[in-house]
């Protein structure tokens, strides 16, 4: 999203193969965006409202991106994939509000809207999209794939779409002609599989989810920029 409000490129193409994400981004980049971005507004949050709203059946896009919005706003970690449980107390014992903010997230959508015209969405794989653009020397490539390599089992708990052929992964990387950066849990075996690719890795800390210290690889060429 920096990229395209900055105008860092000439355009942003973002890829999700998860239904309830793809979602969120068809419907924020499209005249439902302030149908969205009202809804969160108008919703008065409460354990009773939440799972009666979440109870219904939706088909349509932008009722799904709403219940998705909400999932993540009030799931354990924001975690939706299935088994994810209701905040019980939250974020400073605030419970099942301690991560929602209808306006900040409103005014999120409404900003993104506002610069749709940079940004194209596809429902897809991501690897069929790295093949289609990766003769393209001026494209840059962020990619951060489901942490299920070297036995993790983060990535499963996390995503709906968890399994993945790593090895696939940087094969088809190595054929970009642009620039690529990837992030990936930091494993040896990950690590020499990124060698092996012929990319450079450095390691960065993060925090997870429990607010535990943990470091994670940052992947890809000349990263010498990064100290």
């Amino acid at each position: 999203m920096t990229v395209a409000f900055e105008k860092l490129a000439e355009k942003v193409v973002l890829v999700e193969l998860d239904e309830q994400v793809t979602a969120v981004w068809m419907t924020i980049l499209s005249d439902d965006c302030e149908w969205l971005a009202e809804r969160i507004l108008s919703f008065d949050m409460n354990i009773e409202n939440l799972k009666k709203e979440l109870s219904h059946k939706t088909t349509s896009v932008k009722g799904t991106a709403f219940q998705t919005i909400l999932r993540n706003r009030t799931l354990h970690g924001g975690i939706m994939a299935p088994g994810s449980g209701l905040i019980k107390y939250g974020e400073n014992g605030k419970g099942i509000k301690s991560r929602w903010y209808p306006q900040t997230i409103a005014r999120r959508i409404r900003a993104i809207a506002d610069i749709r015209d940079r940004i194209e969405f596809v429902h897809g794989d991501g690897i069929q999209s790295i093949c289609s653009y990766n003769t393209l020397k001026d494209a840059a490539m962020f990619i951060d794939p489901p942490y299920t390599a070297a036995g993790k089992m983060a990535g499963t708990r996390l995503y709906k779409y968890f399994e993945l052929d790593h090895e696939r992964l940087f094969a088809e990387v190595s054929k970009v002609q642009g620039d690529v950066l990837l992030t990936y849990d930091n494993a040896p075996e990950l690590a020499e599989l990124a060698l092996r690719y012929g990319f450079d890795i450095r390691t960065i800390q993060m925090k997870n989810t429990h607010h535990a210290k943990m470091t994670e690889l940052l992947i890809g060429r000349n990263l010498n920029w990064l100290k």
